[in-house]
């Protein structure tokens, strides 16, 4: 097993650039199932979750090169869909959440589409009715084994149709797009996700010779097709990781300079770690935070604690509610964080306590922090990476924080996040990756 050991109290300085967009690229990858032609993808992150859904993309039958550090070709000349039955496929289909999304376009081109009930983070229930609902609309026949947590849809012939999804659900919204591209007729999705990500996909599959409308609205409208052509794509800079290089530098006191933000694409991201108090300053594509001593939490106009919640784009993405309340330790002042979308998300605060932040957690949605305005420095223990997400924000709070920290399970960081460790020595930072027995 291997951890994080971290001397905490070095300010950091240096340039860093964010690896592609770990979300994107997990829609992307399965999108190349949809055509027979080669598909070339760039600026792809090297981190574990992305990683298994290009080998299991192989194991499919998918020819893949790799034409460079982040730059691979996809060709689904041959898919082996009986793969899909195979017991290999049903052990291997369950450890990672994004593989759901290969169903749409096995759906779409094949008729046919499986996989084993996912695995991914423990944040709490992560529902796939919208999904599936999605499917049943367009004339999909679903079912469940409940003995083998295995799913299937099949439809010999997709229609189009209007439906308005319960959820604005991100992976879902992918995945009836991925299957609508090549349905007869039109299909209207109402209440869609527009996250970058999903206007990225929209935007590919165009490129293909999809037809699809409404891209980056809520509205989307899908003319199928009879068939899709190869293409080449470039990822998005990942704004989860964007703002977590934000957030390290606040905490660490460091100055940092983000390069190739993709700075349009960051939504509310750089306004809300301005209403931390946090200094940002946009050099071109690149975002500098200077060396700050202190930063202070904005109060809502009536004075009233400020409250920081996710929600659906336009507004914050849930990832990075983790680093707002671990930053918000160390400012000036108190703040509400209201993390609406997943239940157990707030849980990895108890290991902040332990540092010393002051945090109450109010309920598994809701945590007051009160600002330490660096009075108090957090100091380094022992602990273990819960969750993607919540591990990067206790590698925050034990860089910033006095003597040594250990991080344990921090395979979840590297799920992702893309050689972390060796970027932030290059900033500076006292990190270094140690074994442990089992």
């Amino acid at each position: 097993m291997s951890a994080f050991e971290i001397i905490g109290g070095q300010k950091l300085k240096g340039e860093i650039i964010p690896q592609g967009a770990k979300n994107e690229a997990l829609q992307i990858l399965c999108a190349v199932l949809l055509t027979p032609e080669k598909v070339v993808i760039s600026n792809i992150p090297d981190i574990v979750d992305v990683n298994k859904l290009i080998t299991l993309l192989g194991e499919l039958g998918v020819k893949i090169e790799k034409l460079s550090a982040d730059k691979y070709s996809f060709q689904a000349d041959n898919v082996d869909i009986d793969y899909l039955n195979s017991p290999e496929f049903k052990k291997k289909g369950g450890g990672l959440r994004g593989s759901i999304m290969i169903i749409g376009p096995l759906l779409s081109r094949f008729g046919k589409g499986y996989i084993p009930k996912p695995g991914g983070d423990k944040i709490g229930r992560r529902r796939l009715d919208s999904h599936f609902i999605g499917f049943q609309k367009l004339g999909a026949k679903f079912e469940y084994d409940a003995n083998e947590s295995f799913y299937k849809v099949e439809a010999s012939n997709l229609k189009g149709c209007y439906m308005l999804l319960d959820e604005a659900s991100v992976t879902g919204t992918a995945n009836i797009i991925m299957a609508a591209a090549m349905a007869k007729g039109v299909t209207t999705i109402y209440n869609a996700a527009c996250e970058p990500y999903i206007q990225q996909l929209c935007k590919m599959l165009n490129r293909m010779g999809a037809k699809i409308t409404g891209v980056g609205s809520n509205l989307l409208t899908i003319e199928g097709v009879e068939y899709l052509k190869g293409t080449e794509h470039t990822m998005l800079p990942d704004m989860i990781e964007i703002g977590s290089f934000i957030g390290l530098a606040a905490m660490t006191q460091s100055e940092i300079t983000i390069k190739n933000v993709a700075y349009n694409e960051l939504g509310v991201i750089p306004d809300t770690f301005r209403k931390l108090g946090i200094q940002l300053e946009l050099r071109g594509d690149d975002i500098y935070i200077p060396s700050q001593d202190h930063y202070e939490i904005d109060t809502f106009i009536d004075g009233s604690i400020l409250t920081i919640a996710d929600a659906i784009w336009p507004g914050l993405t849930p990832d990075l509610l983790s680093i707002v309340l671990v930053v918000a330790t160390q400012a000036r002042g108190s703040i509400l964080v209201h993390q609406k979308m997943f239940e157990s998300r707030l849980f990895f605060v108890d290991k902040l306590i332990d540092m010393g932040a002051q945090i109450i957690l109010c309920d598994p949605h809701r945590a007051t922090v009160i600002g330490l305005d660096r009075k108090y420095k957090l100091r380094g223990i022992s602990m273990a990476s819960p969750d993607i997400r919540a591990g990067v924000s206790l590698l925050i709070a034990a860089l910033s924080a006095e003597g040594k920290s250990i991080i344990h399970n921090i395979e979840q960081i590297d799920r992702g996040y893309q050689n972390i460790d060796t970027r932030l020595i290059q900033l500076g930072a006292n990190i270094k990756r140690v074994s442990f027995a089992k």
